[in-house]
């Protein structure tokens, strides 16, 4: 095991429980809203200051990198992105699909990853060359043969309704040649459904490192692969990612390049 690894899942189950304990009791969660459709909780700042503590326990000299907050400490080789709740709005409405996820990448290459579910209590890890686990159950996910027999996930950006209507026409045609689509609002469960075999494939764009860090070595790990909308490994700079077995990524940008 990576030796950041077991401090990744103290963090990510403390932060979490943080979350189920308070699921289900509306009246101590402060909403604001700091933008379009951007909400943000007392939940996710009491997360976030959780996972650091726990990081910056066994690391000081890490940086960590997360939704409006950045430190760059000694150590510039290795990151933490780590993202206390994935789904706000999602938490807010109780609708019980959210998570905590963190990627440690060392040298620019994400080499441990963590992400827990805290309402079903689902821990899906990941360490570059030994494998995904769920439960600790190796996971090997995407068996779909086609994109016509695949269930896929997606999901598109209200802060950049600019690029929607070219993304929805891009996603009506994946829509007419697969089985189904699902849009859940967790870009990091989709990905980790992906790599469980609960969803076949998966397509997002203008994604931001702590949305995706995490669940993109999960799906790899897990014998899947992820790309940009291009064919190439550009997504951490552009944000926009396409995962799945290898023979359905290619149907996927095949469908997006006639868009």
């Amino acid at each position: 095991m990576h030796p950041t690894l077991t401090i990744a899942i103290r963090a990510a189950r403390k932060a979490g429980n943080l979350i189920a304990k308070n699921f289900e009791i509306p009246d101590i969660i402060a909403t604001g809203q700091k933008g379009l459709h951007k909400y943000i909780t007392n939940i996710d700042c009491d997360a976030k200051h959780l996972l650091i503590a726990v990081i910056r326990k066994s690391y000081p000299q890490h940086t960590i990198l997360a939704k409006e907050y950045s430190e760059f400490i000694q150590d510039h080789d290795i990151q933490w992105i780590i993202n206390p709740l994935d789904s706000t709005s999602n938490f807010i409405k109780r609708f019980p699909h959210c998570s905590v996820s963190i990627a440690v990448r060392i040298k620019g290459r994400t080499e441990v990853a963590v992400v827990y579910d805290p309402i079903r209590n689902e821990l899906f890890t990941a360490s570059r060359g030994y494998g995904a686990q769920l439960n600790g159950y190796r996971l090997r996910g995407q068996h779909a043969k086609n994109l016509e027999d695949a269930i896929l996930a997606t999901g598109y950006s209200f802060k950049h309704i600019k690029h929607n209507t070219t993304y929805i026409k891009a996603i009506n045609a994946l829509f007419t040649k697969c089985a189904d689509v699902r849009r859940t609002g967790s870009s990091v469960l989709d990905l980790a459904y992906v790599a469980a075999g609960r969803i076949d494939g998966f397509c997002e764009s203008n994604l931001k490192p702590w949305e995706f860090a995490a669940s993109e070595l999960l799906v790899r790990e897990s014998g899947g692969v992820v790309t940009d909308f291009i064919g190439d490994n550009n997504y951490f700079h552009s944000g926009n990612i396409v995962a799945s077995n290898s023979r359905i990524v290619q149907e996927i940008l095949s469908a997006l390049r006639e868009e």
